[in-house]
């Protein structure tokens, strides 16, 4: 609102109504009585211009710090003043501006029906808000966020509008940058799974009477060895340079990666001669490739099917095929294997158990989350939560991680199934801050196969924006397994990368696998959880006890936090007091809860010591 002057103060009034008789007044006395009051009510009219003043260059220097333009215009768009923001976003100054109506900076991006709508709304509400195209001063066109309302008499015509907007130019680059992320494998620029499945799905729709599509899964056998010899630069050259030679060869075809060492074929034939095709994909793709000066020959080994023969559903084809890949891998390396009915009837229950987990995926209302609350081993303070998947089968009940998880990882619905995680985290998180529960890191677990395919950090970014929350509120955990794998490739830049946008960094099972302290000097990681193998017989077998108060010192030189996980007792818990453990996970303070229930035993108590107490 803009300031004014009030006439209302009663030392105004009085001086106006004493103004005639200073000039008329007969009386002396009556004249300077009238005068003073004059004087008084002149200098409280003085204060507020002074005042309004102030206000107004105070309002004027907020406008002009602004980051969003502003633009001020009259009943007929046309502007009056605008801010130094408007300048930096379209290029023209105030002068340029004057008198201008703003309809001529719009885009021909919208239509009529576009701005009939657009003065609807504004006439009808006062107020308009949503996403608009316009030029700036040297002709390119750009996208902005833009609110107007309308500024109104005392009658209710319409006087003056006011419009705020922002130029949305790198939110919308981001947007497109995150669509292709979740198309596009970004090592080799070929489509990824989820663009593989939906060109398989419309391949199948589309082909006419005597056609087949004819498929084939290629594994490089060895690329671990490769990137050890080679270096992993030049390992990630060697892929994109074999999508590259596999693209060239099937013309007219689809190729893509599934990520790792995994490329996928699709053509539409109206002949019969499959085998003879793989063959030929394998003698092309086993021409040796030039490394500095080096033949390479590789090794492959190929699963194929064919469509309508072997099915006609893209997620059952999906299936076949790696079906076939995986018994062919069984075979040894250097092998081709076409799906025969013989590999569904052998792996049929698993496969009936991944059909239903894709199900589950799709229908979302068998999958749930469990949270086990991590404490403090003294004080019992709540200092954290893990998120652990779980899977509640309509028929089945309860089916444990342990049967499911691998049956994911193996199949390709790992990326999936960890993005359904990271998303039901994050949508708890936000519930549970704005309803009171403490603020602490939630933490998921990340697998080899969300790190190698490329999508892991989109998917993060895009949830903590859609829940508005902060990269420190999502903790991320990964097992020894996930850094030993060959598929996650170079993790180094990785973890720094999402460390240096928030994300604390936990290694999970620590002690079980291999090079624990050689991957710990070079990776950016905050925090090991101890695996539960050592804290079990504690803190009578010596040997464990040992292990455990070392880990702890070298922790803390390290810099590094430790939670000590599968805590069930008070001796165990003691114990890892005494040698300075600051954190605790297990059965002795909470069992893993569903969220509403732990929400209910919060919200029950009046305060976090009780719901300790409640839990424990």
């Amino acid at each position: 609102m803009w300031p004014t002057i009030s006439l209302n103060r009663p030392t105004v009034w009085l001086g106006l109504i004493a103004l005639p008789a200073c000039i008329w007044s007969p009386d002396i006395m009556l004249r300077m009585v009238a005068a003073a009051l004059v004087v008084v009510g002149g200098g409280d009219l003085w204060l507020q211009l002074r005042q309004q003043r102030l206000r107004l260059r105070l309002t004027q220097d907020a406008v002009a710090l602004a980051s969003d333009a502003i633009v001020i215009s009259d009943a007929q768009h046309r502007v009056i003043s605008v801010n130094p923001a408007f300048t930096e976003i379209t290029g023209y100054d105030a002068v340029e501006m004057e008198g201008r109506n703003m309809e001529t900076l719009a885009a021909a991006r919208h239509d009529k029906r576009f701005f009939q709508q657009y003065w609807s709304s504004l006439k009808a509400t006062g107020r308009w808000e949503g996403e608009m195209w316009n030029r700036r001063k040297h002709g390119d066109e750009y996208p902005e966020w833009l609110k107007v309302r309308a500024i109104t008499d005392r009658k209710g015509r319409i006087t003056h509008f006011i419009s705020l907007f922002a130029d949305i130019s790198a939110q919308k680059a981001r947007e497109r940058d995150l669509r292709r992320i979740g198309y596009e494998d970004p090592l080799t620029g070929l489509p990824n799974r989820r663009r593989l499945h939906d060109l398989l799905a419309s391949r199948l729709r589309h082909f006419r009477a005597g056609e087949s599509l004819d498929m084939a899964l290629i594994d490089i056998d060895g690329l671990k060895s490769i990137n050890d010899s080679l270096g992993l630069e030049q390992g990630d050259r060697l892929l994109a340079r074999f999508g590259h030679r596999l693209a060239g060869y099937v013309a007219g075809g689809v190729v893509g990666r599934l990520g790792g060492d995994e490329f996928m074929v699709i053509r539409t034939t109206t002949y019969d001669d499959h085998d003879e095709w793989v063959a030929g994909l394998r003698e092309h793709l086993s021409t040796p490739f030039d490394i500095e000066g080096q033949p390479l020959r590789l090794g492959l080994t190929i699963g194929s099917c064919r469509a309508p023969e072997d099915g006609r559903d893209s997620g059952v084809l999906f299936q076949r095929l790696e079906s076939a890949l995986y018994s062919a891998k069984r075979q040894g390396r250097n092998h081709s294997l076409r799906f025969r009915p013989a590999l569904d009837k052998q792996d049929n229950p698993q496969l009936a158990l991944l059909s239903d987990l894709r199900e589950a995926l799709v229908a979302g209302d068998q999958l749930e989350l469990h949270y086990q609350t991590q404490h403090h081993p003294q004080s019992g303070e709540l200092m954290g939560m893990e998120a652990l998947l779980r899977w509640r089968h309509p028929r089945d009940g309860m089916i444990s991680p342990g049967d499911f998880i691998p049956l994911a990882e193996r199949h390709g619905v790992m990326a999936e199934l960890g993005g359904w995680v990271i998303e039901k985290a994050c949508a708890q998180q936000a519930h549970w801050l704005n309803s009171g529960m403490p603020e602490v890191t939630i933490w998921v677990n990340i697998s080899a196969l969300q790190l190698f395919q490329g999508d892991l950090e989109s998917k993060l970014s895009g949830c903590l924006k859609r829940y508005r929350l902060k990269p420190e509120q999502i903790g991320l955990e990964l097992t020894e397994s996930v850094l030993l794998d060959e598929r996650a490739g170079d993790m180094e830049p990785r973890l720094e990368a999402l460390r240096a946008q928030g994300h604390p960094i936990a290694i999970d099972d620590f002690g079980t696998g291999y090079s624990s302290l050689g991957y710990l000097k070079r990776l950016a990681v905050d925090k090991i959880k101890l695996d539960r193998a050592f804290i079990r017989a504690l803190p009578d077998d010596r040997a464990d006890a040992a292990i455990v108060t070392a880990v702890l010192a070298m922790a803390e030189g390290m810099g590094l936090q430790v939670i000590a996980e599968g805590v069930e007792t008070q001796e165990q818990r003691k114990f890892l007091a005494q040698v300075g453990c600051t954190m605790v996970q297990g059965f002795l303070f909470a069992r893993p809860l569903p969220a509403d229930e732990l929400e209910k035993r919060w919200m029950g108590k009046g305060s976090q010591q009780s719901v300790l107490e409640n839990i424990a």
